[in-house]
């Protein structure tokens, strides 16, 4: 079978045997002639389950695996296929398995690690359909799906809110409001904990495989298996934190923190580790905030202590003499925060949507999605912690709504309860002929489930 698709030209572009035109990967909308190859995916059973919904639709799904990880969370042994070599000769593997198994669709979580950078480009040179899953735009209780590329990639990020507008054609109804809680937090450590583990012990059979961040497999490991452990304390803390912050009484600007190894942080800001940001930001809060206002800088759920952020924070502030004034949350449940914040700083992180959501001021530092001018302040952060520019809010709820309709779809990678949602909804969509925004653009949005079930 492999050889007969192969001759018609799935995947290499070849002329039929009747001297036909070649038939392109992207014309190709019958399930049974769908060929998904699956690479890195989120930390658990989610990219399995996907692939047995399309086999049972008539596609044929293989995964390629880089380490025991990635095979641990991979049912079928027989559509699994262990690369074992080195980084370096990955592109020529990857073209390789792209030819023999006559792909038509490329899947993947994230799009800047370097091993899906090198197969994006070769399935870009034979013109495949790109499946890209990232965490939600609109955290916590969305993923994000898009074709082709996310975050900085992503094909909103040349799309103007007039033109979303426009898509929309007027059509406005109630929206969702943007929940208080992370989502499947626990599940998630605990995922990323057993998936290090067989990295780190399993892993005999991959002894070319090198991680995509700096830190070694051992490391991350521990990391992971220390946020599970603290899990605990650190709710304690986080809540006396977050506590006398809303009992404090003054006015406070809420800094969202993203970690050094964040990929929209690394590939889609000018910088190179949140140090560089802190010194920036602290510095215009010094010279230009009033005094009587404070600092808050809100931890990403997932810190786990490896950049040191909580010391670098202490010792900048008192470089700036502002110690006094500024405060540090270990993550935890971002609305408790967020509601009575004067404005909101990131570099790109998705939960500045929760602010835009609540209309409060947003200074945008790198690149994302929401960075339109309509959205967040132009100003200089001197003028910005001086008098912060709020949002359009009529331009932002046709923000929200055009990704609600196109884009988001409610569930989570992590949790049972989030993974069935996401996979009655997400599977109908990449079977789909049309990405996400052309079925919105041509009136054929995807039936949006809600979150809560009214009876």
């Amino acid at each position: 079978m492999e050889t007969i698709l192969f001759l018609l030209g799935y995947g290499n572009h070849a002329q039929s045997s009747h001297g036909q035109s070649p038939v392109h990967p992207t014309e190709i909308t019958s399930p049974s002639q769908r060929r998904f190859l699956f690479l890195q995916g989120p930390h658990g059973p989610f990219f399995a389950q996907l692939a047995s919904l399309l086999t049972q639709s008539g596609a044929r799904c293989w995964r390629v695996g880089f380490n025991a990880g990635d095979a641990r969370f991979w049912t079928d042994r027989s559509s699994y296929l262990p690369y074992d070599g080195r980084p370096e000769d990955w592109p020529a593997a990857c073209a390789r398995i792209l030819t023999e198994h006559a792909i038509t669709d490329l899947v993947l979580y994230g799009d800047v690690r370097g091993i899906h950078r090198a197969a994006i480009r070769a399935a870009e040179r034979r013109g495949l359909r790109i499946h890209v899953f990232e965490e939600g735009y609109l955290r916590p209780s969305w993923v994000t799906y898009e074709r082709d590329g996310t975050n900085g990639h992503s094909r909103l990020m040349s799309l103007g809110i007039d033109e979303m507008t426009q898509t929309l054609n007027g059509h406005m109804p109630e929206l969702p409001a943007a929940p208080a809680r992370w989502g499947d937090m626990r599940q998630h450590m605990f995922y990323g904990a057993l998936y290090h583990f067989h990295v780190l012990f399993r892993n005999a059979d991959y002894a070319a495989f090198k991680p995509h961040r700096a830190l070694s497999v051992r490391r991350e490991f521990l990391l992971y298996l220390k946020l599970l452990l603290r899990l605990p304390a650190t709710m304690v803390e986080r809540w006396l934190a977050t506590r006398r912050v809303r009992v404090g009484g003054y006015p406070y600007h809420l800094f969202l923190l993203q970690l050094d190894h964040d990929s929209a942080f690394q590939a889609h800001s000018d910088y190179d580790t949140m140090t560089e940001v802190l010194v920036e930001v602290m510095a215009a809060f010094a010279s230009a905030a009033p005094r009587h206002h404070h600092l808050v800088f809100k931890a990403h759920p997932l810190e786990d202590g490896r950049a040191h952020i909580r010391a670098q924070i202490r010792r900048i502030a008192r470089r700036y003499k502002v110690s006094d004034r500024v405060h540090y949350v270990p993550g935890g449940k971002l609305a408790r925060i967020l509601d009575q914040a004067r404005s909101v700083l990131t570099v790109n992180s998705t939960a500045a949507q929760q602010a835009l959501w609540r209309g409060l001021p947003v200074k945008c530092l790198g690149q994302a999605i929401y960075g339109k001018p309509e959205l967040v302040s132009s100003q200089t952060l001197p003028a910005f912690f001086r008098d912060p520019s709020p949002p359009d809010m009529r331009a932002y709820r046709d923000f929200r709504h055009f990704l609600l309709e196109s884009s988001q779809v409610t569930g989570g990678f992590y949790s049972a309860e989030g993974r069935r949602h996401l996979l009655r909804q997400v599977t109908d969509m990449i079977l789909s002929a049309k990405d996400p925004y052309e079925a919105l653009e041509t009136g054929s949005p995807r039936r949006r489930h809600p979150l809560r079930v009214v009876k």
